[in-house]
């Protein structure tokens, strides 16, 4: 029994012992306990780093094209994440979509193709900042909508898909002329409202008015025969009391 717990106390003091050999955690002051884990930390930010820039050399050896530059570092200001703007979320270079505020996209007047860095602050706040504008130029379109609802700009002859909060920020119906910002990438299918030009002429809805007096309805002839009829009765009446009383 002496034995036995010998082994298992020698166990719990190798347990609280540190892998490199120091002297026990439990054992150290509150500032070298800071220390230790401030290097732990600079020793992980330097494998990140190493890692990051062994990534990018074998991305430049296979000659695969980057979506866009990545750095997702951990530290007290939050998580940074570098991506592209596909038309309504941002691609980071980890294959995740980041959703992107629709105002933001709109008020911003993002399109496909532009960089961006998104910050996650420690209380999972998101916060966008365009740092790679894509090539891009303005057109002219005419607003339009599907049987689904979704608006486009037609310009060229080429629907763009346009962000609802965008229609609903300028407040377009079809048929308004709008000037827009594209890529000049062909394939990009999104654009971006940058004014509206002009609005589509509407018929005014018809409005109730009263009748004028050439307008009104003239008695129907039952009506007509029916006061006459009232009228002769009366006059019968009348004639027949004065007899009476004569």
């Amino acid at each position: 029994m002496t034995v036995t717990g010998f082994r298992g106390k020698h166990k719990k003091k190798k347990e609280n012992t540190s892998m490199t050999g120091d002297a026990p955690l439990d054992t150290l002051s509150p500032e070298e306990r800071a220390q230790k884990i401030q290097s732990l930390r600079d020793m992980i930010s330097s494998a990140e780093r190493t890692i990051q820039s062994a990534k990018s050399m074998l991305l430049q050896i296979e000659g695969k094209k980057k979506v866009g530059r990545k750095r997702k570092v951990s530290d007290e200001d939050g998580t940074i994440i570098e991506g592209t703007f596909d038309g309504q979320v941002m691609i980071g270079t980890d294959g995740k979509q980041y959703p992107v505020p629709a105002n933001y996209a709109s008020k911003s007047k993002l399109v496909e193709g532009d960089v961006l860095k998104l910050t996650i602050t420690p209380d999972s706040t998101f916060i966008y900042k365009q740092i790679g504008p894509a090539p891009r130029k303005n057109a002219i379109g005419i607003i339009s909508q599907d049987e689904r609802g979704n608006y486009y700009a037609v310009a060229d002859g080429k629907p763009y898909k346009i962000l609802l909060a965008s229609v609903t920020y300028f407040r377009v119906e079809p048929g308004d002329e709008v000037a827009i910002v594209v890529p000049l990438d062909e394939n990009a299918s999104w654009a971006v409202i940058e004014s509206v030009l002009s609005r589509a002429e509407t018929t005014p809805p018809p409005v109730n008015t009263p009748p004028t007096s050439s307008q009104k309805k003239e008695p129907s002839p039952t009506v007509a025969a029916a006061g006459t009829a009232w009228s002769s009765d009366i006059r019968d009446i009348e004639e027949e009391i004065k007899k009476t009383h004569g």
